[in-house]
């Protein structure tokens, strides 16, 4: 009888392709759980419907657009006290021959937060207006035209704040042509005439 002489095995160390792939593992877990705390929780603003606006020719109109920021979260405002943040901002690309006029922002909310508790930061939550002023001009054509733009904005929640995004923003504006100059009746004469 031949008795073959074996190893002991230790159960005890994991071999070289077990660690290689129990890290593996534990870095794909780590980056799956990381991606979705910063992809999957960066909060979205919605921007309510403007009803037609309508705008006669050589004459400002405001327009006001209104956002709402979900529960839990704030954005920076237009002014957010600090250079390292990104401000809340509207660009507006309008058709040829209407002007856009002065682009008004809400004053923010001055709050700290548990990340920079020293520091005051001018926020919104909530809801918010921004308000545009547009000015067709003399040549334009009377018409409906489209105005695009977007709302470039960083959203934070109480810990941390989440790279830059941007917001489709659009509204019609129906152009008339502005009310005919009053001419004055002629003098009429007092005297009746047959």
């Amino acid at each position: 009888m031949m008795i073959q002489e074996t190893k002991p095995q230790n159960l005890g160390t994991p071999s070289f392709e077990r660690l290689c792939a129990l890290v593996m593992l534990i870095f794909l877990a780590a980056a799956h759980l990381l991606s979705a705390q910063t992809l999957g929780k960066a909060p979205s603003l919605t921007f309510a419907a403007v009803p037609l606006v309508t705008a006669e020719r050589a004459q400002q109109t405001m327009v006001n657009l209104n956002f709402r920021v979900p529960p839990g979260y704030h954005i920076n405002s237009n002014t957010p006290k600090s250079e390292f943040l990104i401000p809340t901002a509207l660009k507006m690309d309008l058709p040829t021959d209407i002007v856009l006029g002065k682009i008004e922002y809400p004053v923010g909310e001055d709050a700290s937060f548990p990340f920079s508790p020293d520091e005051k930061l001018s926020v919104y939550s909530g809801d918010f207006t921004i308000t545009v002023a547009v000015h067709p001009m003399q040549s334009v054509v009377p018409g409906k035209y489209e105005m695009h733009g977007v709302l470039r904005y960083q959203a934070c929640d109480n810990a941390a704040c989440f790279p830059p995004k941007t917001l489709p923003v659009s509204f019609e504006v129906k152009v008339v042509k502005e009310p005919p100059a009053h001419k004055a009746n002629p003098a009429q004469s007092p005297h009746v005439h047959n």
